[in-house]
C-alpha cells in the first residue's frame, strides 16, 4: 500500500505568488528508502510556465539591480535566518526525498545558512578598482554590472547547498533568478522557497519552476531573456546546456562529472587514508561529484590498506538515513540504482575482482528501497570502464602501483579533473602532487570530497566549463566588468 507521507502538492513560484502549472499535471516524489512512500508532488510545468517565470524575473531585474549591495545583503541575511529557522524540517524532507542521512542533510542545510550569510557580507565589498590613466585630467576605474536574469539548474545530490551557492551570489551581485531544481528533490526546494517567503524579497527576484529537464532546463538555456545559465549535473546534459547558451550569446557555467582519485603513498598514515577513503567514497552513498572513485595504492602498503579498508567497510550500516545508526542511505532513485548495479556488472565482466559488496540489499530495518552494498573491486586496470566512467554510487576501484610517479600518472589518466587527494608524509611528494595533479581541487592527507564555502570550486578537463563557483570567484561569473573613463 502506498503511504502518503506528505499529501501536499507544491506549486511553482514566480512574481511572488504560487501558481499551478498550465499542464494541469503533477509529478510524484518517491522516497528511495521506501518506495511505497510518496513524499509530495510538484508541477509538471510547460514552456508557458517557464515564460511567466522568466518574465517576472525580467520585470524585477532593474529594481533589484539598483538597490545598494548593502540593501541586497540585508535580504540575504533574512533568507539565512529563514533557512536556519526551518533547518530541521527541510533536512528531514531532503532525507526522505533523496536518501542522504539526516545528519548529513542537517550539515548541508547549515552550510546553506552559512553561504547566505557569507554572500550577504559581499554586498559591502568593493566592486572595482581605480586604474591610472595616461590622461592627467581623467579618472578611470572599473565597476561591475549584473548579467540580468540568471537561470539556475541544479542536481539532486546536494538539494540545499548547490542551489544556494548559486542563488546567493547571483542575488547579491544584482541578478534576478529562475531556479529549476532536479525533479527528484523539487519538494525539498519548494520547502526552501516557502521558508524564503519570510524574507519578503521583492516580487520576481526569486522564481521557481519544476518539470522535466528537456522542457524547463533546456527552455532556460534557449530562452532569449535569460542572460546567464549556471548548471550542475551530468556531462551530456551540461554540454547541451552550454551549446544552447553559446549559440545565442548567453553566459554559461557548467560543473559536471568527476572520477576522483586518492593516491596512497608507501609512507602514508594508513589508518588516516582508510578512514578518509571510506568517508569520501561511501558518504552520501557515493553520490557526490567529488566522491572518491579510484584508490591508487603503492604496492608496499597495498595489502595492509586493502585489508583495513574491507574491515572498516563491513561496519557500515545501511538504512533510511533518519536514524543515527544508519551510516549510508539508498541511491537517490531507481535509475541511479540500476546504473550502479550495471557498473558493478561491467567491473565483473571486464575482469576486476569483487572483494566486498556489490549486491542490492534491504535497509537495516528491512526497508524496501534502492539500497546497494558498499562495493570494493581490486585488480582494476586503468582502461576498465569502472576506472574511467563516473558511477555516482558506493563503488571503489583499487589499483596497485609500483611507484608514486606511476600513481600520479594513473590518477591523471581520465577525462575528468574535478578533485583528487594524496596521503603521504613526504613533503616532496605533496608538492609534486599539488603541481602535477590535473584537478581543480587537490587535497593533501584529506578525503577527496569537500571544499570550504569561501574557496573557489570547479574542475579541469571535462569536469567543468573552466569557471569557478563559491567564494569571491563567483563574482567572475555573475557579473561583467565595466570600465569607466571620466574626463573633467
Amino acid at each position: 500500500m502506498v503511504v502518503r507521507v506528505e499529501s501536499k502538492t507544491y506549486l511553482n513560484y514566480f512574481n511572488g505568488e504560487w501558481a499551478t502549472s498550465a499542464s494541469g499535471s503533477t509529478i510524484e516524489s518517491v522516497n528511495p528508502a521506501n518506495t511505497q512512500e510518496i513524499v509530495g508532488r510538484v508541477q509538471n510545468s510547460t514552456k508557458e510556465d517557464l515564460d511567466q517565470a522568466v518574465a517576472a524575473a525580467k520585470q524585477a531585474k532593474d529594481g533589484w539591480r539598483k538597490l545598494t549591495g548593502a540593501a541586497r545583503g540585508q535580504y540575504l541575511y533574512a533568507l539565512a535566518d529563514a533557512l536556519e529557522e526551518n533547518l530541521g524540517a527541510i533536512a528531514e524532507t531532503a532525507t526522505r526525498e533523496m536518501g542522504k542521512t539526516l545528519a548529513e542533510m542537517k550539515g548541508e542545510t547549515a552550510r546553506g545558512v552559512a553561504i547566505l550569510r557569507y554572500y550577504a557580507g559581499e554586498g559591502m565589498r568593493k566592486t572595482g578598482d581605480v586604474i591610472p590613466s595616461t590622461d592627467d585630467g581623467a579618472l578611470m576605474f572599473t565597476t561591475r554590472t549584473p548579467l540580468g536574469v540568471v537561470g539556475v539548474i541544479t542536481p539532486w545530490n546536494f538539494p540545499v547547498a548547490i542551489p544556494i551557492w548559486k542563488i546567493a551570489p547571483a542575488l547579491i551581485y544584482g541578478n534576478t533568478v529562475v531556479v529549476k531544481p532536479a525533479t527528484d528533490t523539487a519538494v525539498t526546494f519548494a520547502k526552501i522557497v516557502e521558508a524564503f517567503e519570510q524574507a519578503k524579497l521583492p516580487k520576481g527576484v526569486l522564481n521557481f519552476v519544476t518539470g522535466s529537464g528537456s522542457v524547463i532546463g533546456q527552455g532556460l538555456a534557449d530562452h532569449p531573456d535569460v542572460n546567464g545559465i549556471t548548471f550542475t549535473g551530468s556531462n551530456n546534459v551540461g554540454k547541451q546546456i552550454g551549446q544552447a547558451a553559446l549559440a545565442r550569446g548567453a553566459k554559461y557555467q557548467l560543473e559536471m562529472g568527476g572520477k576522483n582519485p586518492v593516491i596512497v603513498a608507501e609512507d602514508a598514515d594508513i589508518d588516516l587514508a582508510v578512514e578518509a577513503t571510506i568517508s569520501g567514497a561511501f558518504r552520501s552513498t557515493g553520490q557526490k561529484c567529488t566522491a572518491t572513485s579510484r584508490v591508487i595504492v603503492h604496492q608496499d602498503v597495498y595489502e595492509t590498506f586493502r585489508d583495513k579498508l574491507i574491515a572498516k567497510t563491513k561496519q557500515i550500516t545501511i538504512g533510511n538515513g533518519l536514524s543515527e545508526e544508519h551510516w549510508m542511505g539508498p541511491s537517490a532513485n531507481k535509475g541511479q540504482y540500476e546504473t550502479v548495479l550495471s557498473y558493478i556488472q561491467k567491473g565483473l565482466d571486464e575482469g576486476a575482482t569483487l572483494l566486498y559488496g556489490g549486491q542490492p540489499v534491504k535497509g537495516k530495518n528491512d526497508e524496501v528501497g534502492y539500497f546497494v552494498e558498499p562495493t570494493i573491486f581490486e585488480d582494476v586496470r586503468s582502461g576498465m570502464t569502472i576506472a574511467q566512467e563516473e558511477i555516482f554510487g558506493p563503488v571503489i576501484a583499487l589499483m596497485k602501483v609500483e611507484t608514486f610517479e606511476e600513481g600520479l600518472q594513473t590518477a591523471n589518466d581520465v577525462e575528468y579533473g574535478l578533485s583528487a587527494s594524496v596521503f603521504t608524509t613526504n613533503i616532496q611528494k605533496m608538492l609534486t602532487f599539488v603541481n602535477d595533479m590535473e584537478a581543480g581541487l587537490v587535497r593533501v592527507n584529506a578525503e577527496s570530497a569537500g571544499v570550504e564555502l569561501q574557496a573557489p570550486f570547479g574542475g579541469m578537463k571535462q569536469s567543468s566549463s573552466h569557471s569557478r563557483e563559491q567564494g569571491e570567484a563567483a563574482k567572475e561569473f555573475f557579473t561583467a566588468i565595466k570600465t569607466v573613463f571620466v574626463k573633467g
